[in-house]
């Protein structure tokens, strides 16, 4: 008897993926695109998906944290030719602040950077224009009197964002898990566990994404059904675990975007400690997670190799059954995409929403993943041997 069929987990009747971009003899059932939060440094993540979309690698499941969640949403919410013409016009849209002119240095493009000390001067006053104007689209600040009302105590009023997500995302076609599987994180704000909102099994509205993007004290707990929640962040800020352990297990080629780097040099001032701490902390065991899974397929490998090797009559044991609930043959394939800082960053850049930052960290997202796309093995099916395989450009020798 197949082993597959005695383990429901790991059969799966799911169709091959078709992209002119993979290899012809590749088997993954599964694309997925997977979105890290970290705020202002989301315009890297719209970048890569421009890269993406150009290879006609249209994911089939996005799965996003925080402001990885909103981008999920955009993508997700619209048809293929329309999606990096939307995420365009959310990172435009939010990027202006609702009451003064923008600063004259956000009409310079990428291409024409200024002096680093003179970029990390501009960068400390627009995150300093953020916390006090808002952004538009997004958040505005609230009223001192109004600041601690109940579930939505916040220091600013995320509204706004509503509205921006509704103009922007079409939730019939976002809710359609046939076309596209949609995964978001958030915490529940009473019992403190950690939930996916997902579309196979939930109808997911604007305060859906919203909620995995509500990172207190900054914004408000989102109410769903009767119960509040909080940014996913809080508890894990990379959807990547949701994506892998997923069952029934399928061959499949993950696509991880994150925003903090979870590697870095020792801090130099108090100035770059706060930069190290953010970056480790919300990095969010991306590494941790990619070294479990690939621990835990490279076992359910060799159990299914040794289970190979028990004789038919003796199949129907028990014993022989628990082990196929375990072994599987599935492999995965990992593209890691990490954004890389700038000298002038700093530990604002989160919430540094200006024009001109969010068209570089775009251009960066972008670059990245042309240059990972540039090495079409990387895309090829693992071998049995080695199941679950990752791949990153930035990755040192």
């Amino acid at each position: 008897m197949a082993l597959d069929k005695l383990n429901p987990a790991c059969h799966a009747d799911a169709g091959i993926y078709h992209s002119p971009a993979l290899p012809p003899d590749h088997r993954y059932q599964v694309v997925a695109l997977v979105l890290q939060g970290g705020g202002a440094l989301g315009a890297y993540q719209a970048g890569v998906y421009q890269g993406l979309a150009e290879a006609k690698l249209h994911p089939n499941w996005v799965a996003g944290i925080s402001i990885g969640a909103l981008n999920a949403a955009i993508i997700a919410g619209n048809p293929p030719e329309k999606r990096a013409e939307r995420l365009e016009q959310f990172w435009t849209t939010i990027s202006r602040q609702p009451l003064l002119p923008p600063s004259p240095h956000n009409l310079l493009e990428p291409s024409h950077p200024l002096p680093p000390v003179v970029q990390g001067w501009l960068n400390g006053l627009e995150a300093w224009r953020a916390l006090t104007e808002g952004q538009n689209g997004f958040f505005v600040p609230r009223s001192p009197l109004r600041r601690h009302a109940g579930g939505t105590a916040s220091f600013y009023d995320t509204s706004p964002l509503k509205s921006t997500l509704e103009s922007l995302v079409d939730f019939d076609r976002l809710n359609d898990s046939g076309e596209m599987r949609v995964s978001v994180g958030a915490v529940n704000v009473k019992s403190g566990n950690f939930v996916y909102f997902d579309n196979t099994r939930d109808k997911l509205r604007a305060e859906h994404l919203m909620a995995s993007g509500a990172l207190p004290p900054g914004f408000p707990a989102v109410e769903i059904d009767g119960e509040y929640y909080w940014d996913g962040g809080i508890v894990s800020n990379t959807p990547l675990q949701q994506v892998l352990a997923a069952k029934p297990r399928k061959h499949s080629l993950v696509f991880q975007v994150d925003l903090w780097n979870a590697r870095g040099a020792l801090p130099e001032d108090l100035s770059k400690v706060a930069i190290r701490q953010k970056d480790i902390q919300f990095s969010s065991r991306t590494r941790m997670i990619t070294g479990y899974m690939k621990e835990t397929q490279q076992f359910r490998q060799m159990l299914r190799a040794v289970m190979e090797l028990v004789p038919e009559e003796q199949r129907q044991a028990p014993a022989y059954r628990r082990a196929a609930e375990q072994a599987c043959s599935r492999l995965f394939n990992v593209v890691h995409l990490i954004y890389q800082d700038k000298p002038f960053e700093g530990h604002y850049k989160d919430y540094q929403f200006s024009a001109s930052t969010m068209r570089d960290h775009w251009s960066s997202g972008l670059d990245d993943i042309r240059s990972s796309l540039s090495h079409p093995e990387w895309l090829r099916m693992p071998p049995q041997e080695h199941p679950f395989v990752t791949h990153d450009v930035h990755r040192r020798a």
